[in-house]
């Protein structure tokens, strides 16, 4: 006999290319040895200090080559900063485009360091294809 009703699985929803902003993931950072060592493991893949590039206001974070392999880095930070404070424990994942990737990171499918390579390469294609200033986007709500 049951007694009781089973919570269903966590699930975590990744954003895509838009929702950079300077100082994302800083006080995860400050906080979280998890958050950091996302950080440190991201940075050394890319010969890129991601620090500085989230958390100052560096202008390279308006280039897609640069916004999002630092998003992917700074959501995956979070998540394993909430795992290490709170025991978040998901188990499915999600992601709109870019958060896509940070999805198979997150699931284990792709390594971090693989990822942040692949998507700063996936921007860089992308920036070079349509030139800062010359693309557009039409959104359709309701």
């Amino acid at each position: 006999m049951q007694t009781g009703v089973a919570s269903p699985p966590t699930t975590v929803v990744f954003p895509g290319q838009g929702s950079q902003r300077p100082g994302m993931g800083q006080e995860f950072d400050a906080r979280f040895e998890a958050s950091r060592r996302v950080y440190d493991e991201a940075s050394e893949a890319l010969a890129l200090d991601l620090r500085r590039l989230c958390f100052a206001a560096d202008d390279r974070l308006a280039l897609t080559e640069y916004a999002q392999p630092a998003i992917l880095a700074t959501e995956i930070a979070m998540l394993r900063g909430l795992a290490q404070a709170f025991g978040l424990s998901a188990r499915r994942f999600g992601g709109h485009s870019l958060g896509e990737y940070t999805a198979l990171v997150a699931a284990g499918v792709i390594p971090l360091g693989d990822a942040v390579r692949i998507v700063r390469e996936r921007g860089r294609l992308m920036q070079e294809a349509v030139p800062a200033g010359l693309g557009r986007m039409v959104a359709v709500i309701g």
